[in-house]
């Protein structure tokens, strides 16, 4: 039995659950995200209760029942609260400021990188070397907070680049003083 996909979702006041054959729609306060779903799985909505069970115990019917249960969740927490990831940047005149609806970075390169900021999504800075990316979905989020920090990954010499705020860079010890 799945120790995850068993598991009730609760929905908070103010967020409305559709459940259509293989689509599921969740609709908040702050926005409407759905999903395709699997034919395996079946979800029932009770109260303010979802419960999302599998037809059989075949292995692609096991896998998918907790992955969906989360997915549901995760639909139900955005659409509610919403996602944000926090992303630092390290380095003598690295920054970070939106103009517009562009991210600008200056990180080392010769010419400063611009990045568009998706629709759905906001990006904003506080202080030239915090940058905030929030949004109701959480792939979305981890996906462009994931390409911003490749733009300048953080290097184990120094620590320079851009990282997540709770991620820990393994430092590593320079050349030794040549005598």
């Amino acid at each position: 039995m799945s120790r995850i996909g068993v598991l009730p979702i609760e929905v908070p006041s103010g967020v409305t659950i559709d459940v259509k054959p293989d689509l599921i729609s969740v609709k908040g306060p702050k926005g409407e995200l759905s999903q395709p779903y699997h034919g395996d799985i079946s979800v029932s909505v009770n109260d303010s209760v979802v419960v999302v069970s599998r037809a059989n115990d075949t292995k692609v019917s096991k896998s998918l029942h907790g992955l969906y249960r989360n997915l549901i969740r995760n639909m139900v927490t955005g659409v509610s609260a919403g996602f944000t990831k926090n992303l630092l940047i390290n380095g003598v005149g690295y920054r970070a400021e939106v103009q517009g609806s562009v991210l600008v970075l200056n990180l080392g390169y010769s010419n400063p990188i611009e990045y568009p900021i998706p629709e759905e999504l906001t990006i904003s800075c506080d202080g030239p070397t915090k940058i905030v990316v929030s949004g109701i979905d959480k792939q979305r989020v981890g996906q462009v907070s994931s390409e911003i920090r490749s733009i300048r990954p953080p290097e184990p010499y120094k620590g320079k680049g851009v990282r997540y705020e709770d991620e820990y860079v393994r430092r590593k010890v320079g050349k030794a003083g040549v005598k």
